[in-house]
This record gives C-alpha cells, structure tokens and sequence, in this order.
C-alpha cells in the first residue's frame, strides 16, 4: 500500500498516455470533496464541496478547496461533474465560478436544481448546464463519461465512470446499497459488475463507513420509529434533519397524513430545497398538509409538525434559536417534541448536545440517535464496500472521501478481496497520482491548504490570523500605550494598560508599570530608538509578567509613541 511521505516534491510532467488524478480536498477529512483528473492536457473536475468550520475556526463561515493548483489552467478544464446534491460536494462551485464562469455543468436533474439557487444567490447566471441521468453517455474533451445510479440520503445521486486512452476510472461519489429506498432507485450493481467486467483501472471509493461491519440499515427502518414518535406526542412536533434530505422529509410528512398534522418549513434552505424537489417530482406532497410555518400557530399543538433545518447545531440555524427562545415565530413550550433525524458530523458534537440540553430545559422531549434509530446513515458500510470490490475487481483503489482512519480500513477491505498491496494508494489532499500503463503511483504532491470564507473575504484568512482570534477568544488582550520623550528618550507619560477578556479591574496591573518603565530606559539608554524596538521591549516585558503570574498567554498590543 503506498503512503503519502512528507518529502514528496512537485509532480514532474504527465507522460504521454498516462492519466492523473489530484485530489484537493475530500481526503484526509469529510467535506470539500473536489479531485481533477488530467489527460492529454486537459482537466476533468469531479465535484467541488464545502467543509463546515468547526471550533478552531472562529469567525470563518466556510472551508473552501484551494484552486491555486488549477488556477492558471481554469481554460483547460472540460467540465464540472457533479455526483450529488450535497453542500460538502456542491458548495464550492460557486466560487470557482467566479475564476471562470462557462465551465460546463454536468449532473443530474435535482443536483443541477440544487445548485442553481446558490449560483443565484452569487449573481451567477450565464452557467452552462448538462444534465444527466444513469445510463446516459456523454464526452467531454478526452473524458467519456458514463453514469450510474448510486442510492444515497439525497435522491438523483449518480456515480461516474472515466473512460480515457489510460483506462477507465470509475468514481462511486457517495453512494451506499439501500435494498429498500423509499424511492426505489437502488444502487446499479448491474452497471458495477459490467465496468467490472471491462476492465475498471481504478476505483475511487466513498470511504465514510468503511469501519463499519456489516451493511448500512434501510431507510424504511425509521418509518416505524417515527410512526411510534407521533402516535407518542401530545403537543407539537418538530423535526430536525439536512434541507436536502428529501427521503426524511417524505416520512414525516406521511407521518403528519396519517395522524391529522400539518406541516411548515422552518429554514430558509428548507423553504427553497422543499419547494424544488417538490417542484420536480422528488417529493410527494398531499393536498392541504404544508401551509406556511407563521400559520400553524393557529393550530392546537398536537395538530403542529414543523421540519427545521439546525440538526447540527450550527449557531444561527432555526433550532438554534428554538432552543434559545429568540425564534421570531416559533417559541419551544412543555410537552413539544424534537426529532434529531440527523447523524452527528465529527466536531459538532458540541454545539449538537448545547442545543439538546436548550430545548430540553424548556420541557422538550428530545429524540436523537442516541436514544432511537430516527437516522441512518448514507454511506456504505464495510460490508457493502466488500460487495463492490468483489463485482467491480479494480486492478488499483484509491480510497475517498473520509479522514485517515476511514482511508486505512477501506484500504484494509480492498486488500482483502485480492486487490494487491503495492496498488492499493493511500493519499491525502495535494497527493498527485499518476495511472501509467494500467498501474496506479504516487506522483509527487503540490501545495493545497484550507482557505476561509469570511463574510465577503474568500481566501484573505490565514491560519496565523486564525491563531489570533483563537488566542483574542480564550486568553484576551492587553493594550499597553507609553509616551517617550524623542529628546531625553525618558518615558514621559503612561504606561496606559487596559485588557478586556483577561482581567477586568485595571489596578491588576499596577505591579507591572515600574518594571515597563525600568525596561524602556534600559533599551534607550543602550541605544535603541526605533520604536517598533521599544514595542517589543514591552511585550517581552509584559508577557513574562503575565505568565509567570497568571499562567494566561493573552494577546499584547504594545504602542510606544514618541512626544
């Protein structure tokens, strides 16, 4: 099994004939999903994702994959494809747009929809669009395409194979082998074993369940458990799940059928992904059963289901502020009951149980995966992934799409049915792989990090500057302002020191004033007039003051102005 290493350089040129595959984000974490393939000069994009910020991100609303390695080659790019509908495989595009906005479009009828209102919202209009469905063939430049229905927790997903004069790759996006969707649109296993059959060069495979034994549950096992949760409530019922889980969003609204509920939407991505895949076709909605969510207030309780984005806790989502009681319209009261229909994504396990304990306090009963299976997952488990390798027999794998330790245990699965070690490739984001002569290497690698979606800044945040606001959120600030006399180079007025977040009565550092002053007429008296010198002089001071002191390391901005 090869393993990324450090001292990887830059990849030298692709030789002739030979196909290259550099994935920028997706491996190594879950999210940003983005890999671009290369043949003959030209590029192919397979999706183009967010990754959501966690903790040690303050202030940073998204996680973008980094375009640099692609940045002066945007004009060699075919097409976009797209396997999903799914922020962390979509949500990126809109950015890449901007850098160049007639890339081609390629996905399927609901991804492309999808997608659409955020181009909107980015002012986006002139895209070009390709849409698809399994079974269909198209070719872009020196891609042959051909896609394959996967069933997945969002419809419409599809997998592709990559034909090119190095061999075929074929790419599952994310996928999992439900026997029993709710849409009966199953997994194309079909399709698989006859890719299989001609010879599929490498298999790039979702990685996200591979640790665990067995097969992912169906759907249709969550149907009795909600049955149960509704015919159990008294009062009003909300569920939280992904505005783009429309399978979740069909049960509950079957649920609120059969027992005399009405529905609203509550969320603004909610509203918009509802009202498309109903549009579509993609959701059945009865006559009458969803009326606007401000309405349902006119209603008993037990007559309420409100469906709410928020199911992972992120701070300024509708269950957020249901929990907190600063909803405009929607205000948590004894006797109401919360449906968590969500899994927890890694790291927001957090902020997930701060609003549990909210709506708890409140009176809610709250129902979540750990107390009920009110969610499956959407991901393949090991033994699925086992089934693939044996129908598809890859001749090399490169695992996706999950972090390391769910890199290595599918790595481990292909290993097992025969796959040989030295072609099973393990790689990270940035780890450029090359298929020569129907062998699968590692290449070399090229610099890709994060880049922060701020506000409107994309990319001006760097991890220095994410190192200060940690620093500014868990140790505070202290500003020291001292005057010197540009004559005598004597400190002639201050220190002036004030801290916020550190500590609050000013008098804490009454101690510290003299040793400032001592330091600054040392330093002058050496010589040392530069006052960004001197500002140092301060912080060297103050820092070892306060750590040998209060243990703290909090920010210190030092000013010393000359008079």
């Amino acid at each position: 099994m090869s393993h990324p290493h450090p001292e990887l350089s830059v990849p030298p040129e692709l030789a002739p004939g030979a196909l290259r595959v550099i994935p920028l984000g997706g491996l190594g974490e879950v999210g940003r999903n983005m890999t671009v393939f290369e043949y003959d000069g030209r590029l192919l994009i397979v999706d183009c994702g967010v990754l959501f910020p966690e903790e040690n991100h303050p202030g940073v609303d998204l996680i973008l994959p980094d375009f640099e390695p692609i940045r002066d080659r945007l004009g060699d790019v075919e097409a976009l494809v797209l396997t999903h509908g799914h922020e962390d495989h979509i949500g990126a595009t809109p950015f890449l747009l901007r850098e160049r906005g007639d890339i081609p479009l390629v996905g399927s009828e609901l991804t492309l929809a999808l997608l659409d209102s955020k181009l909107r919202e980015h002012r986006l209009k002139e895209t070009v669009h390709h849409t698809v469905s399994e079974g269909d063939r198209i070719a872009f430049g020196p891609f042959d395409l051909e896609f394959v229905a996967v069933n997945h927790s969002i419809p419409d997903a599809l997998a592709v194979a990559i034909r090119t004069g190095a061999g075929m790759v074929l790419h599952t996006g994310d996928f999992k082998m439900d026997q029993l969707p709710l849409d009966g649109r199953i997994t194309d296993l079909r399709a698989f074993a006859r890719l299989g059959e001609e010879g599929v060069d490498l298999f790039l495979t979702d990685s996200t369940n591979a640790e665990v034994p067995g097969f992912t549950t169906s759907e249709k096992e969550i149907s009795p458990v909600l049955e149960r949760v509704f015919h159990e409530s008294r009062g009003r019922l909300i569920v939280a799940c992904f505005a783009s889980h429309v399978h979740r969003v069909q049960q509950v609204l079957d649920a609120a059928v059969e027992h005399g509920r009405k529905v609203g939407y509550v969320g603004r991505s909610m509203v918009r992904n509802m009202a498309i895949a109903r549009d579509l076709g993609y959701l059945d909605v009865p006559p009458g059963v969803v009326v606007d969510a401000k309405e349902l207030a006119d209603l008993p309780p037990e007559r309420q289901v409100l469906i709410s984005t928020g199911s992972q806790g992120e701070p300024l989502s509708a269950l957020s502020r249901i929990a907190q009681r600063n909803h405009n319209f929607v205000h948590i009261a004894e006797g109401d009951t919360v449906v968590l229909a969500s899994s927890l994504i890694p790291g927001n396990e957090n902020a997930v149980y701060r609003v549990i304990n909210g709506l708890a306090r409140w009176g809610a009963r709250v129902v979540h995966k750990g107390n009920a299976l009110v969610h499956v997952s959407g991901h393949a488990s090991a033994g699925e992934l086992l089934y693939c390798y044996n129908i598809v027999k890859p001749r090399n794998v490169l695992p996706v799409h999950g972090e390391i330790r769910h890199m290595l245990a599918n790595a481990a699965l292909a290993r097992e049915t025969g796959v040989p070690d030295e072609q099973v490739v393990l790689a990270e984001d940035g780890i450029v792989v090359d298929l020569v002569d129907g062998r699968a290497r590692i290449a070399g690698k090229v610099e890709c990090g994060y880049v922060f979606v701020d506000g409107s800044s994309v990319g001006d945040i760097t991890e220095s500057d994410l190192k200060d606001r940690r620093i500014l959120g868990e140790e505070g600030f202290i500003s020291v302002i001292v005057v010197v006399d540009s004559v005598t180079g004597k400190v002639s007025g201050g220190p002036e020191i004030h801290a916020r977040g550190f500590a609050e009565d000013d008098a804490t550092f009454d101690e510290i004033k003299q040793p400032i002053i001592d330091a600054l007429d040392r330093a002058t008296s050496d010589g040392v007039a530069d006052s960004y010198q001197l500002q140092q002089t301060v912080r060297r001071v103050v820092g070892r003051w306060v750590s040998n002191t209060h243990r703290r390391r909090p920010m210190i901005i030092p000013v010393v102005v000359e008079a």
